[in-house]
């Protein structure tokens, strides 16, 4: 096994998480956000394409009620002649917004974020996590999480594309515990494996599947393969673990 696969198939509950990289033989980037949920709101959703991204939708309506709607259904990716931009939340709009005037991946994450914090959602305070690119052979990420005395941390990160390489950034530390601990630290390097969307959101949704007696937290993933050169998309696989309506 790769370290891509091998780090994720030790994470009992990420949260949601994006990965970003460099495909090992071509000039394409490709980015993974996933969703792993506890609750049933969180279980009751799906990944779904649209003109302009890809949308977290839910599946039952009625059971997304039971948790906090405004925090589980948002555009997870979006994309234009401007560049791509991925997120766990409403943010994803603004970022793009700032990506499109200004051009510029992480000028764009801090001046999206600026108002933003971490989700209210005690006692976990889940961090929001992000990522814009324009293009070319580097990539922003940010995460946004809580200090001490509900003080907000943003850190941002401008990280080359390597071939065969990629990024790694969670909302938690992958431990299924109360209040779940949020991800903290630079994100982690790991192996891009795969040659198309296709391999890679299979390998990926593969290695979350929880071990024996362990409860399945999958919930969907979403991959898209573009041009590094001018973010061109060339392909988007979704997976997701409940159809719905």
């Amino acid at each position: 096994m790769d370290k891509q696969t091998t780090y994720l198939s030790g994470l009992e509950y990420p949260g949601r998480f994006i990965i970003a990289g460099q495909l090992k033989e071509a000039d394409e980037v490709c980015m993974v956000y996933g969703l792993t949920g506890r609750s049933p709101a969180s279980q009751a959703r799906r990944l779904v394409k649209k003109e302009n991204g890809v949308w977290v939708e839910p599946t039952d309506p009625q059971v997304i009620l039971t948790g906090k709607p405004e925090l589980l259904i948002y555009p997870a990716i979006m994309y234009s002649t401007s560049g791509i931009v991925v997120s766990n939340g409403k943010h994803t709009s603004d970022i793009m917004g700032q990506l499109e005037a200004v051009r510029q991946p992480l000028l764009a994450l801090v001046r999206a974020l600026n108002d933003w914090k971490y989700e209210p959602d005690e006692p976990n305070f889940t961090p929001r996590i992000s990522l814009a690119f324009g293009g070319g052979f580097n990539l922003a990420l940010s995460v946004i999480r809580r200090g001490e005395f509900g003080s907000v941390i943003r850190n941002y990160f401008e990280l080359p594309l390597i071939p065969g390489k990629g990024w790694l950034v969670m909302t938690y530390m992958g431990i299924n515990v109360d209040p779940l601990p949020s991800f903290f630290g630079e994100p982690i390097f790991l192996e891009m494996s795969g040659r198309s969307a296709e391999e890679v959101a299979e390998a990926v949704f593969n290695s979350l599947a929880p071990g024996s007696g362990k409860p399945d937290f999958r919930v969907a993933l979403a991959c898209l393969r573009a041009s590094i050169h001018d973010g061109q998309i060339q392909e988007i696989k979704i997976i997701n673990r409940h159809r719905g309506y």
